[in-house]
């Protein structure tokens, strides 16, 4: 071979390797990222490890998904009681965290599929000798979360009826901080959604179901009213992590153990 036609050669070689690795790194460059907007204190579904990373039964599921549908996700810690107003804002890409569809959220964000179902539940401390009637009386007090579908509950159905007054409902920034109140005494009872409250059960907290109030919410993952290409791409990929074996993993990891 001539030297011009190595010379020739090897220049072709080099502009096959650049255009191989300019085309990745194009691919990569395109690949999006969401940020997700999750509750950092809502065990099981999400939480910070003791590593100082996000944990949880969503956390793991829309890690899943990302991954099997194409794009990168960021778990970011927001307030709850202003979650919705982040997502707004574009702040956060969506909200993957345990939130429960409901017509009052659904003027302001759309949801995907719902994802599962629960209820909501009243728990006091072991030794209590309140039922569920005694405790949402008026003549006991009751802890909360902020902005969760709980306290909402609480203000439609005793609050406003007059049942119970205002000052007997006591809102926390998170159920846990609730928890210890409860524990400690200076609160009656604690209500939340029936996978939290049966997530400190398994972990040994010395408190009791008195009641479970069937309100049959389901969780969605809200995003913006605009953003529907997200919204179906999330549909789809929660459809696939349903029919997946990952799913039943997840299921037995975090919310039947």
């Amino acid at each position: 071979m001539s030297n011009k036609k190595y010379i020739l050669l090897v220049i072709f070689s080099l502009l096959i390797t650049v255009m191989v690795v300019g085309s990745q790194g194009l691919w990569a460059a395109e690949k999006k990222v969401y940020i997700n907007g999750i509750d950092a204190d809502y065990p099981p579904f999400a939480y910070i490890d003791e590593k100082g990373n996000p944990a949880g039964f969503d956390v793991e599921c829309l890690d899943w998904i990302a991954q099997e549908m194409g794009f990168e996700v960021k778990h970011q810690p927001t307030a709850w009681d202003g979650i919705v107003s982040s997502l707004l804002a574009g702040k956060i890409d969506l909200v993957y965290s345990g939130m429960s569809i409901t017509e009052e959220r659904k003027k302001k964000v759309d949801f995907t599929i719902a994802y599962w179902e629960i209820n909501q539940a009243l728990c006091v401390c072991e030794d209590s000798d309140l039922n569920i009637i005694a405790a949402l009386s008026g003549n006991y007090t009751v802890g909360s979360q902020r902005g969760c579908t709980a306290a909402m509950w609480i203000e439609d159905y005793l609050i406003k009826p007059g049942i119970i007054g205002k000052d007997k409902l006591k809102l926390y920034e998170s159920f846990s901080l609730a928890l210890k109140d409860l524990i400690v005494g200076r609160i009656d009872s604690a209500m939340m959604d029936d996978v939290m409250i049966e997530d400190a059960l398994r972990k040994g907290q010395p408190i009791k179901i008195v009641g479970i109030i069937k309100t049959g919410e389901e969780y969605g993952v809200a995003v913006r009213k605009e953003d529907q290409e997200l919204k179906e791409l999330l549909n789809e990929g929660i459809a696939k992590l349903k029919k997946s074996a990952k799913w039943d993993e997840l299921i037995a990891k975090y919310l039947t153990q």
